[in-house]
């Protein structure tokens, strides 16, 4: 989980931090890292209740098979077979099994789409699966920039000391030269168009056997945020810094509100985190611990980042502060920093694709039917990879994109999901179960309040960000 959470939105972390002031991001940091922990425990609640769920269904044709098979002997064998059944298969299978398995215990993989088939209407099914979709597509916008830009910055140079990568304080347009003729934006969508022809086609095959891509990516990621960090202490240390953050500035908690979203998602996730899980009687105190550890890392990069660095000087990226002469001596480390980005998203870019392909398959599938060749191996994955990419080619603006994605989808899968799961799952289990039956993973906010609470809290950030972009656009 943690692994999963402090990902790419952490490195556009810094940069929000040092436009919404110090104290104004801590406040939302932490409180925005409690309600995602509070909606955590409502997904945990809900796979309990699916669980639940089918493992009734389970003992329910269990035992209407066990009916049929006494039902259908012949009269010269009942006695025989009810003696049979008797010593042999209800003592073991039907009494035990029953008194043995919590329904609630989690010992499937029930994935958030799947729980959304269990407890919404059609409505709500197609609704859950347009949310995904739009979060995908910003996903993969977001690694589509991201990987051009770090290239560009690295490589391009205004002053051609291009050993040097980006120069300490300056600040260039994207009409600046890059090589010879060739302006930044040029180099910027060269970059994207390598890009999206190396990485494009796996969108049109499975992607399989990832593990030990993900384990090398997983590595490089800590040794790059622990260089991160550790740098920036030594030029504090040493009387190097740069920052000096406002305590409060109201006109970057737009961006900061998306970005920490962005950075705190996990619940489309958990079912296949949890699932796996030998013993699970701790499980909120361990995901508590969890959100504790990552705010303090948040905490840790964000403040070392905005008082090591000016606010106007941190990038989009946070690992392109480091690719500089004076901030980083060491060529390899410098080179290491800069084209981070590119290694780790470029190893997502084709999972997430081709996830978002398989969520638009799943939400035009028909019960029976089967989708021509040229729609499910050209249509469908076409309408995956063009869409960010065009984004992508339009606008390198990676803070906007994370705080858009993370505002707007990530609000719905992060907040609006998972209360009205828990909502729904709570009904579907007094009705099936009786109003007595207490669920073993039930979140510590049980009280429907909570639920109500999660919903305004997110109906509120909706108009908040959507009047906070209005009123900037007006302005300009």
């Amino acid at each position: 989980m943690f692994n999963l959470i402090v990902g790419t939105g952490a490195l556009t972390m810094p940069k929000a931090f040092a436009t919404a002031g110090w104290l104004v991001s801590l406040v939302l940091l932490v409180f925005l890292g409690f309600m995602s922990f509070v909606t955590t425990t409502f997904v945990v609640e809900a796979m309990a209740a699916a669980n639940a769920q089918l493992h009734w269904k389970r003992m329910e044709n269990h035992q209407e098979e066990e009916d049929d098979d006494s039902s259908t002997a012949s009269d010269s064998d009942v006695l025989v077979q009810d003696n049979y059944e008797r010593a042999e298969k209800r003592p073991i299978l039907s009494v035990q099994r029953r008194g043995s398995l919590n329904l609630f215990e989690i010992t499937d993989r029930v994935e958030m789409g799947q729980m959304a088939s269990m407890f919404f209407n059609k409505v709500g099914v197609n609704l859950f699966y347009f949310c995904i979709i739009i979060y995908l597509y910003g996903d993969l916008a977001i690694y589509a920039a991201a990987v051009p830009f770090s290239l560009m910055q690295v490589t391009c140079s205004a002053t051609g000391n291009e050993s040097c990568g980006v120069e300490a304080d300056s600040k260039h347009n994207d009409t600046d030269p890059c090589w010879g003729p060739l302006r930044r934006v040029d180099a910027y969508r060269i970059y994207l168009a390598v890009f999206t022809l190396l990485l494009g086609p796996f969108t049109f095959f499975d992607v399989q056997k990832t593990k030990y891509l993900q384990i090398l990516t997983s590595l490089m990621r800590w040794v790059a945020f622990a260089i991160m960090i550790v740098l920036a202490l030594v030029r504090i240390g040493h009387g190097h810094r740069q920052g000096h953050p406002p305590l409060a500035d109201l006109s970057g908690v737009r961006n900061l509100f998306g970005v920490c979203v962005y950075s705190f998602m996990c619940q489309h996730s958990l079912p296949s985190l949890v699932t796996p899980v030998s013993s699970k009687r701790h499980l909120t105190c361990l995901v508590f611990l969890d959100y504790v550890l990552i705010l303090a890392f948040y905490g840790l990069l964000c403040f070392t980042a905005i008082f090591c660095f000016r606010g106007d000087s941190l990038m989009d990226m946070y690992t392109l502060n480091f690719a500089r002469c004076d901030v980083v001596s060491v060529a390899a480390v410098r080179f290491f920093l800069g084209l981070f980005p590119v290694f780790t998203i470029s190893t997502n870019f084709p999972i997430i694709a081709v996830t978002l392909r398989n969520n638009w398959k799943t939400l035009f599938h028909r019960e029976g039917g089967t989708y021509p060749w040229v729609v499910d191996r050209v249509v469908f994955p076409t309408i995956t990879l063009l869409p960010p990419v065009l984004v992508a080619f339009c606008t390198h603006d990676l803070e906007s994109l994370v705080g858009i994605t993370g505002a707007y989808a990530g609000t719905g899968i992060q907040y609006v999901i998972p209360a009205f799961l828990v909502y729904h799952c709570r009904k579907d289990t007094q009705l099936t179960l009786g109003y007595g039956t207490v669920n073993k993973h039930r979140s510590p906010f049980r009280h429907t309040f909570w639920v109500g609470f999660v919903l305004l809290w997110a109906f509120s950030c909706f108009f908040f960000v959507t009047a906070n972009i209005v009123l900037s656009e007006t302005k300009v």
